[in-house]
């Protein structure tokens, strides 16, 4: 979907359309989940603290998030991709990958199954989407947001090794900011400088993520779509009003998340093995603590003992934080899949 959250808004408040907006809080610790394109053009991103956005673009309006609206509208969307296939793997709420090679349509060609998706979608929820059609995931992931908004892109099996070539690493997906500047340092600027490199070395550099890099900058990709992925971690993390310091400061505010904590794990059914305290200090560096266990942790004593045992064990590690968070990974529900690259989202 194109800035899916904002879009919903402007829909659905026809005073905001055309107008440079941002869904999330304006404030010195607020953060924007989305900006529209008329925000975009000033530079204003997702994940940018509200300040910076408002600096970039003055005039910027700042939207509340309705998470309950937009995950209906995200249920009708997907009740429209199951008119064409049930192989549908969500990533988030806007955006999923389709395995339409047999289609219940029987359309013959993607290109012209993502063309029909984008029409219907338009349609029912008077939002556009773009969409990206290839071989596999990561090309088709890739050629998604390559013409956006309400873009569509092919790359086909002729077309994706010089594609890729000239692709720079930093828009691969799967290839964050700090694994793009690494790379950038040991001289990889496009996929054609990538490809130079062996396996060995790739692994030797990046861990078991150097072998998927030398797979896919080669065109490489044969994960399947998994219309039964499960997520692997569960988390509530809360930016606070203002840097805090001291114990007795923070502790009431981890009990808070604790409460969330556990009610997010509830409702899911899903409990975990490990544990994670997440600080990130009054200068944004991250801290995570984590705690395991051979069993899973559905107790809320053991978990805030857990929690709470963490921090006083790091009070020492910061001067102060910003924001802290607890998530729960090594899932009952966790399924043994290869790892799957998806896009991370602060769950709040």
């Amino acid at each position: 979907m194109d800035a899916f959250y904002a879009s919903v808004e402007q829909r659905d408040n026809p005073e905001l359309r055309g107008k440079p907006i941002a869904v999330g809080g304006g404030g010195n610790r607020g953060v924007t989940t989305t900006a529209s394109y008329e925000a975009r053009k000033f530079g204003v991103r997702s994940a940018m603290p509200g300040y910076k956005a408002k600096q970039l673009c003055p005039q910027l309006i700042f939207v509340k998030p309705r998470f309950h609206v937009y995950k209906e509208v995200s249920l009708q969307i997907r009740e429209v991709f199951r008119e064409y296939t049930d192989l549908i793997e969500p990533l988030s709420l806007d955006e999923a990958f389709l395995d339409v090679t047999e289609n219940k349509k029987g359309i013959r060609y993607g290109m012209e199954v993502a063309k029909a998706i984008m029409k219907e979608v338009e349609v029912k929820t008077q939002l556009t989407c773009s969409a990206g059609v290839s071989y596999c995931k990561f090309l088709a992931k890739v050629a998604s947001g390559m013409n956006k908004p309400n873009g569509l892109t092919i790359i086909t099996p002729s077309r994706a090794e010089k594609f890729l070539e000239k692709l720079p690493v930093k828009d691969f997906f799967g290839v964050g900011k700090v694994t793009a500047a690494k790379m950038e340092k040991m001289g990889i600027l496009t996929g054609a400088d990538l490809k130079k490199r062996d396996q060995l070395e790739l692994t030797r550099h990046f861990g078991k993520r150097g072998r998927f890099y030398y797979n896919i900058v080669r065109g490489i990709d044969n994960r399947p779509v998994n219309p039964s992925r499960i997520r692997k971690s569960l988390g509530v993390e809360r930016t606070l009003e203002k840097d805090l310091s001291k114990l007795e400061d923070i502790q009431p505010v981890l009990l808070k998340i604790i409460e969330e904590f556990c009610l997010r794990l509830s409702r899911a059914d899903n409990y975990g093995r490990t544990i994670t305290l997440k600080l990130k200090t009054s200068d944004f560096q991250v801290l995570t603590r984590s705690h395991s266990q051979d069993y899973y942790i559905k107790d809320k004593t053991m978990i805030s003992s857990i929690a709470h045992k963490l921090l006083r064990e790091n009070m020492h590690a910061f001067d102060s934080i910003r924001l802290i968070g607890l998530t729960a990974s090594n899932l009952e529900k966790e399924q043994d899949n290869p790892p799957d690259l998806q896009l991370s989202f602060d769950w709040t």
